[in-house]
């Protein structure tokens, strides 16, 4: 097959799954090997030499595989353009805990046909799962802690006074600051917050039913792509604010009834 050709979903799975796996057993290897190489938005927002050498995997897979596709990673920015298929890569979600020795960091790795994201596949190594997903075919999960393929529903009929929601924080203080008055306001009204670290496992967490629900402002696409889509696929509502499309603004995940609950006190803490 080449780039020109308009792949199937499961196709594009397929490959992904090849490609995140790859990365994630070099990251998994060379762990020891990692160093901070530069900063972004703040001193706190790290890359690494091995978020680079991921990236760089993962585009030779794909390019090899189909060539006239373009490619949008979070290190590298975007190659090609004008092409059907787009993947939107990133390498290492949760390069902190990666540098810690945390277990919740992945490889997400998503495709769009026509700007339509139709699949999606969120590695994490540590925890020994492989999340995957296509457009109208569900949502699975492949576990090294059971055999085969378990296809993957988020929780139902859970009131935002009994949910356990999972977010995250940016690396600006002001946005910080702002995050945490958000926290404040809503942990009296939930079950418990988790800040685990990585937004695409935080949206297959949604998935899964590991947590209720997910929300987090300052995202960027290759955070929400993968796990969005296999978030969606489980059952869930993913969106931002007043019905617009998920990213820096707002991202909520959550069964439709949660997510209109915790969509509600989070506009009347942080408004939008």
């Amino acid at each position: 097959m080449t780039g020109s050709a308009r792949p199937q979903p499961g196709e594009l799975v397929g490959l992904a799954c090849s490609a995140a796996r790859e990365a994630g057993e070099l990251l998994t290897a060379r762990r020891d090997m990692a160093a901070v190489v530069q900063t972004k938005s703040s001193p706190t927002d790290v890359v690494t030499q091995l978020d680079r050498a991921a990236e760089d995997l993962i585009r030779r897979r794909i390019s090899a595989a189909r060539p006239a596709d373009s490619i949008l990673g979070e290190e590298g920015g975007q190659t090609g353009a004008g092409a059907a298929v787009r993947w939107i890569v990133d390498p290492l979600d949760g390069t902190v805990n990666y540098l810690y020795g945390l277990p919740t960091w992945a490889v997400s790795i998503a495709a769009e046909v026509d700007g339509v994201v139709v699949a999606g596949v969120v590695c994490a190594p540590l925890q020994r799962s492989l999340y995957l997903a296509w457009l109208g075919g569900g949502a699975w999960l492949e576990s090294g802690w059971e055999p085969g393929r378990r296809r993957l529903a988020c929780n139902a009929g859970v009131p935002l006074a009994d949910a356990l929601v999972a977010t995250g924080f940016g690396y600006q203080a002001s946005q910080r600051a702002t995050q945490g008055r958000a926290v404040a306001a809503l942990l009296p009204k939930v079950r418990d917050i988790r800040r685990a670290g990585a937004a695409a496992v935080d949206l297959c967490y949604v998935a899964s039913g590991q947590v209720d629900a997910y929300y987090e402002s300052g995202l960027h696409a290759w955070d929400i792509a993968a796990g969005g889509l296999v978030a969606r696929e489980a059952g869930a509502v993913v969106a931002g604010m007043h019905g617009r499309e998920p990213g820096e603004e707002m991202t909520i995940a959550a069964s439709p009834v949660l997510f209109a609950q915790l969509h509600d006190q989070l506009t009347a803490v942080v408004g939008g």
